[in-house]
């Protein structure tokens, strides 16, 4: 089922501005008030991590220009850096045609993921192999 605010927008031409106040209103959490976010360096492109966040962890992001995400594991809102000062500062956020996922554009300050490595998506698996191969070693 699509979400008709969306669907609506979709013959929009570029360069159409939206107030925002509405279109937050009609982003799609999920049942326990998340939407997932996929966090990229601005500057290569590198998608960094994936995290969530509620409404007020939106809202934090957007005044302060800190990526704040919401912690499911300690149910807490997390600053991206705030105790390993590898942080991230907010460039542009988007959502996708659903607006059921957001993702961040972000500087990004230090490595990304808690691992030390520059980003969490070190394991790759290629089709018609039935190896997970690591990308980078942990520092």
């Amino acid at each position: 089922m699509h979400n008709d605010y969306f669907y609506d927008l979709e013959a929009a031409e570029q360069g159409t501005q939206i107030d925002f106040s509405g279109f937050r209103e009609q982003l799609s959490f999920n049942s326990d008030g998340l939407i997932p976010v996929i966090t990229q360096c601005a500057e290569s492109g590198d998608v960094l991590m994936m995290a969530w966040m509620n409404a007020e962890a939106l809202q934090r992001t957007l005044e302060s220009g800190r990526v704040t995400y919401w912690s499911r594991s300690r149910q807490q809102f997390w600053v991206k850096g705030e105790s390993s000062g590898h942080t991230q500062q907010l460039v542009e956020l988007r959502a996708d045609c659903d607006g059921d996922t957001l993702l961040c554009r972000v500087m990004q300050t230090g490595p990304a993921c808690h691992t030390g490595r520059d980003n969490c998506f070190y394991f790759s698996i290629k089709p018609g192999e039935s190896k997970v191969t690591v990308l980078s070693s942990r520092p």
